[in-house]
């Protein structure tokens, strides 16, 4: 049985600090790590950082002094934070192959994947993961995409003593722009796509599409970098990067796919290595963005060295990604998907797939407060035009009011779909509403939660879980 320390050697959360710790006050979002300086002090730190510029209060520094702490000054500490934690624990990344997946949908169905790929290949593995944290069988809970570089460390460590091969990474662009990952090299790398997303972090996308490309950056020299080359912006890279591998549609992609035959609980395609002979897969995860993930996977594990038989076998028994297309079958004969869309392109992805499926296609989703609100009305639009009904609800309003989000949403509906949609704020009582509208035959998405067993309210979780919802109706 594997345990995560309750004491971190260094740490910017006190939670994580005991007699020796190091702790590093960074200034976050919310609030600013000076602050907890007295309490860190309180739970044994004997050394404390803080940026150059930062000017501590006289009781404070009188305190520093009595306790005979050790005061260190630097011009970052949130790349001090990921360098001292490296440091504490002996470079725990060294010692492992580090597999990075970025993109801004499909990181998480293709870090699963890669996953179960090499488990099939024989080797010991590792996630990170926006879903949950895993060291072979056994789960850690997460409430990140990346990890803070205090944790990331501690988690490496473990994977290094536990005689792990591999650590598959879900990369996050914010990981980059808060160092979280700084001097991390990694072994192999996916660029899934890019599209519209974080602009509440990123002022452009020039932004946010530098800080995806950076991550990409950190891959180690000769290592397979897998990159989408349907995707426009993905594109910049591979014509800057004659090293790297392309995967796609098209017939000049390294890898490329075509003959997609998708159903409700399976999807076979083929993917052609080089202009060679085609290798016809089968796997249970449905519609053509699932195919793009999987292509991506398959190109990177087929370069690390994995035998296309292995590769062949490992799809067929690659059963489900928590939260995405997570299908529920429903008393009345109605089918329910479960998915973590949250921005337009997933939408676009999930409800064209869904869409091909069924001749009654019903939405329940919402958009989540304190976040980009340009792509609220475009979800908006998107879910009103493709399905036949929705309902608008809440989805982690967070210190935003529910209705006001869901205000903003409808400006996006088109004049001639004013009829195809509903407010309801509750969400329970929204998939009650889509399951009353539903019949055998019909489909329903419930979008935005995924894997999620919660409700943001203001700062407060509350438990919300949207497969014990389905499964209580009647």
């Amino acid at each position: 049985m594997i345990e995560l320390p309750k004491i971190f050697p260094v740490t910017s959360h006190t939670d994580f600090v005991g007699h020796g710790s190091i702790f590093v006050a960074v200034k976050g979002m919310k609030a600013d790590g000076v602050s907890f300086i007295p309490l860190a002090l309180e739970r044994g730190a004997t050394t404390v950082v803080v940026e150059q510029q930062v000017i501590l209060d006289h009781f404070l520094e009188h305190a520093i002094q009595e306790k005979k702490i050790t005061l260190v000054r630097v011009p970052n500490t949130r790349r001090a934070l990921a360098e001292l934690s490296a440091q504490a624990l002996n470079y725990p990344a060294r010692k492992l192959k580090i597999i990075g997946v970025t993109g801004t949908k499909g990181k998480t169905s293709s870090a699963f994947l890669l996953n179960h790929l090499l488990q099939c290949a024989g080797y010991k593995t590792a996630l990170l993961s926006t879903v949950y944290n895993r060291i072979g069988d056994q789960q850690f809970s997460t409430h990140l995409t990346t990890q803070h570089p205090d944790y990331l460390h501690v988690f490496l460590d473990i994977c290094v003593r536990a005689g792990v091969d591999y650590v598959v990474l879900e990369a996050a662009a914010q990981a980059y722009s808060l160092e979280r990952l700084y001097g991390i090299e990694f072994d192999g790398f996916i660029f899934t796509n890019f599209d519209q997303e974080h602009a509440e972090f990123y002022a452009t996308m020039d932004d946010y599409f530098f800080a995806k490309a950076s991550l990409v950056a950190q891959a180690k020299k000769d290592v397979p970098v897998i990159i989408n080359a349907d995707n426009e912006w993905c594109k910049k890279l591979l014509n800057n990067h004659d090293q790297y591998i392309s995967f796609g549609k098209s017939v000049d992609s390294d890898y490329s796919f075509n003959h997609v035959i998708a159903s409700y609980d399976q999807t076979l395609f083929r993917i052609i290595i080089d202009n060679h002979e085609p290798v016809a897969l089968s796997m249970r995860l449905a519609g053509e963005f699932n195919c793009y993930n999987a292509v991506g996977v398959f190109a990177l594990a087929h370069r690390l060295g994995i035998s296309l038989e292995t590769l062949s076998t490992a799809f067929t028994t690659f059963t489900h990604v928590p939260g995405r297309l997570e299908r529920h079958i429903l008393p009345n004969g109605a089918v329910c998907y479960i998915d973590y869309a949250h921005n337009p392109s997933s939408f676009q992805s999930v409800l064209s797939t869904l869409r091909t499926l069924t001749d009654t296609l019903i939405v329940v989703c919402g958009a989540g407060g304190d976040r980009d609100k340009t792509k609220r009305p475009i979800m908006a639009s998107l879910a009103t035009s493709i399905a036949d009904f929705v309902f608008f609800t809440s989805d982690n309003p967070r210190s935003e009011d529910p209705r006001a989000i869901i205000d903003d949403m409808v400006l996006g509906v088109a004049l001639e779909n004013q009829h195809k949609y509903s407010i309801e704020l509750d969400r329970e009582e929204a998939i009650k509403a889509a399951y009353k509208r539903s019949n055998k035959g019909a489909l329903i998405a419930l979008l935005g939660k995924g894997p999620d067993h919660y409700q943001m309210i203001v700062d407060v979780k509350v438990y919300f879980n949207e497969s014990e919802i389905i499964q209580r109706l009647e």
